[in-house]
């Protein structure tokens, strides 16, 4: 299989994650989304909406959405689950996500951050509030669920589809400086998955492609 991604894209590594959860073996494909090499013709094969992630299945199909493809590991790589048994629990399992997926990073993505700038000529601090107000909202809602239904992971005491959305999001909250002292069980569950070697392998600075100078 081939991951067409980018190391600091919260999508990808949402994707690489369960990749690792599931053990299942992948190459990287780079695209550097600072200058536009998603954006290249020949990508557009892949992903007709030039976004990363997607992901070349061992069959040639070509799979783009990270929520459509986390669905797919699910289905093809049953285990081990990162959705539960039962249809209530995993209905608020994919709610969790989608509180992620949905409602916070697409608001602050890199090109939403850079219309923000060119479009509207919005100032950095203007930027980084516009940031920090999304992602805040978001995890003061996830905050009041984790309330209910988190153990040592979001849902109970294994890493499960939420886990996934949430580790990359917090990672993105520190880039921005974010508060998270709000939001302590977001930082607790995140804190526990990302001791899991395949949170790890996933993170960011691990990926070859990472640029952190």
């Amino acid at each position: 299989m081939i991951l067409h991604g980018y190391w600091r894209s919260s999508a990808s590594y949402r994707v690489r994650i369960a990749l690792g959860l599931k053990g299942v073996l992948f190459e990287q494909v780079t695209h550097d989304l600072r200058t536009s090499a998603h954006k290249s013709a020949d990508y557009a094969f892949i992903n007709p909406q030039h976004f990363v992630p997607a992901l070349e299945t061992d069959d040639g199909t070509s799979l783009m959405q990270s929520p459509a493809i986390l669905e797919w590991l699910e289905e093809r790589y049953p285990s081990p689950p990162l959705l539960p048994d039962a249809c209530n629990d995993r209905a608020i399992v994919r709610a969790m996500a989608a509180i992620i997926g949905c409602d916070v990073h697409p608001l602050n993505n890199l090109r939403v951050l850079r219309s923000l700038k060119t479009d509207l000529h919005a100032q950095q601090h203007q930027v980084d509030a516009w940031t920090a107000r999304w992602i805040g909202e978001g995890f003061s809602a996830l905050e009041r669920v984790l309330e209910r239904y988190s153990g040592e992971f979001a849902f109970g005491d294994a890493p499960t589809l939420a886990d996934c959305y949430i580790v990359p999001q917090v990672y993105s909250a520190r880039r921005f400086n974010v508060d998270l002292r709000p939001f302590p069980l977001v930082e607790q569950v995140s804190s526990a998955a990302e001791l899991l070697p395949a949170f790890a392998a996933a993170h960011p600075t691990a990926q070859p492609d990472a640029d952190i100078g």
